[in-house]
């Protein structure tokens, strides 16, 4: 089983390695270089602190890039374990293989209808209602892409070295020019000059209560969509209104479940994080959520942000059955009026 596990898991990188041919240049050269070293040091298992050698990276770079090159027109393979083929796809199957023995695996697709693939040790799984939370730890085999939490069907996969290596990524970006920001102000909630692995530790288990909070607001909301809205945004996969219709989604999880418990909870690092961590689109279509974040700032007064989570439900639920029906009007040729609707609907 042993050896049979070990082909498994190389199958599995080497579709991870696949969809990063035919995606990896999708990146801006700096985004791209960051994912690639921070990839090198996962490969390797080096240390977060560690310096990384400049010359080996130099040749790892080289050769990942030829091996792309040579991926390029190669399709997914079939999966190999206890002696059954299974479908890169057919999660349930493969984790009806894995769990007993202790691992999970994943695969999806995430932005620009990238596939993602992930296998790692299963640290728990908990059943909260009517979704299944499996939480991996330690992972072997990932992409370039290692989003930390993605909900598919009933299942809600949270990855905790995924995510830490995030929060690495964010910090080391920050670090940079350390602006005076939400994400600065998350990070000054933790003894990071201290201690870098405790303190990315403590930031781990406080913030990964966020991330399950989202995903459980993805799920309800998919309820609500069904499976026509994914196939309203491979529709309009690498336009601007494929960022909108994410942005509009993740905006109505937020208001339904995340930001609600969060100021709930009133914990200044999880806010802190919560909106130093909102992408572009995600904070030019929604300027209120951080008007009343400035204002708690200010002030320490929650009840606007109260107000916004409470307003953004009904404005970003009402907007996504919009998008919807536009979809249903113009099929592929959805797109221009989609980014037109979102941008006349900002709150």
């Amino acid at each position: 089983m042993r050896d049979s596990l070990q082909q498994f898991t190389a199958a599995v990188q080497h579709n991870c390695h696949i969809s990063d041919a035919h995606h990896g240049a999708e990146y801006g050269l700096c985004t791209y270089l960051m994912k690639m070293r921070e990839f090198y040091r996962w490969e390797k298992g080096l240390a977060y602190d560690a310096q990384l050698p400049k010359a080996d990276i130099g040749d790892w770079l080289s050769e990942r890039e030829a091996l792309w090159g040579e991926l390029d027109d190669v399709a997914f393979a079939n999966l190999s374990l206890g002696g059954r083929v299974f479908d890169p796809f057919a999660v349930e199957e493969i984790n009806r293989e894995l769990e007993p023995l202790g691992l999970i695996y994943s695969a999806g697709y995430g932005v620009k209808n990238k596939p993602l693939f992930f296998l790692g040790h299963l640290e728990r799984r908990e059943e909260p209602g009517t979704v299944s939370v499996l939480v991996a730890g330690r992972e072997l085999a990932r992409d370039l892409a290692a989003p930390a939490a993605m909900t598919q069907g009933d299942r809600i996969y949270i990855r905790r070295e995924s995510f830490r290596r995030l929060l690495w990524e964010k910090l080391e970006s920050w670090r940079w020019s350390r602006p005076e920001n939400a994400l600065g102000r998350a990070f000054a909630c933790y003894d990071f000059e201290g201690d870098l692995d405790a303190s990315l530790d403590a930031m781990v288990e406080n913030e990964l209560n966020a991330v399950l909070l989202h995903e459980q607001g993805e799920y309800w909301v998919g309820k609500e969509v069904g499976d026509v809205w994914n196939e309203m945004v491979m529709s309009v996969v690498h336009t601007p209104a494929e960022l909108m219709a994410r942005a509009v989604r993740d905006h109505w999880a937020d208001c339904l479940v995340t930001l609600p418990a969060l100021v709930k909870k009133a914990d200044a690092a999880s806010l802190h994080f919560y909106v130093g961590s909102l992408g572009g689109m995600r904070k030019t279509i929604f300027p209120t959520l951080i008007k009343a974040y400035d204002r708690w700032v200010a002030t320490g007064d929650l009840s606007r942000l109260t107000r916004v989570a409470a307003s953004g439900e009904q404005h970003w639920a009402h907007l996504g059955t919009r998008l919807l029906n536009l979809f249903d009007k113009h099929g592929t040729e959805s797109a221009q009026p989609m980014a037109v609707l979102v941008e006349q609907n900002k709150l």
